[in-house]
């Protein structure tokens, strides 16, 4: 799974990182049309990006796999079973103002936090940059786990700092496919508002 099948830019691609493309890719279209199935993908795809990341010592991002994995169990869940404030089945809405401060502010304190683990515990020769998109990353689950239509952008930040880290790191495949998250991430974004505003109006 970890040798070479093709060249992309000079970098190899192994069908290790195109299995976990595909898969990846497959997850964010369930997310957009808010498919359940979206949950046991992100954790196949998860596993395998955490062994890719691993061998590309990115142990920040390697380690975020095995919480995206916990989180999406715990996402899965909310999704088929949970419930909003008042009680009804778990449907797309929005944080408030002061809310989605408290989420940014959380976020951005432990930016510095996770980077100095990752430079003093790890080899990492990109431990700042590792660690931005591991904690965005961290916030955008438990806001889509929720339903929340701030985790488009809060995963449209994400992916483009990722694009960096990845094209730092020569995963031109990995570096194609956050781009195109990026995108979707927009896409995202406009649908979950109109599926909250007609929520809203018929709430």
């Amino acid at each position: 799974m970890t040798e070479p099948l093709f060249r992309l830019l000079g970098s190899p691609v192994t069908p290790l990182e195109l299995l976990a493309f595909v898969l990846a890719l497959w997850m964010v279209g369930c997310n957009l049309r808010v498919n359940a199935l979206a949950w046991p993908l992100a954790m196949a795809s998860s596993a395998l990006y955490g062994w890719l990341f691993l061998h590309s010592r990115l142990y920040g991002e390697a380690s975020l796999q095995l919480l995206f994995i916990v989180v999406a169990a715990w996402g899965w869940r909310q999704w088929l079973a949970g419930r909003g404030s008042d009680g009804q089945p778990l449907r797309v809405h929005r944080l408030g103002t002061r809310q989605r401060l408290q989420v940014l502010a959380a976020t951005l304190a432990a930016w510095p936090l996770v980077a100095l683990l990752l430079q003093h515990a790890t080899d990492s020769d990109v431990p700042w940059l590792d660690a931005l998109p591991t904690v965005g990353s961290i916030t955008g689950q438990f806001l889509l786990g929720r339903k929340l239509v701030e985790n488009w952008p809060t995963w449209l930040a994400v992916n483009l700092v990722s694009v960096l880290l990845f094209a730092v790191k020569g995963l031109w495949l990995t570096v194609l496919l956050y781009a195109l998250f990026a995108l979707l991430s927009v896409v995202g974004w406009r649908a979950w508002r109109r599926l909250q505003a007609l929520g809203a109006a018929h709430g």
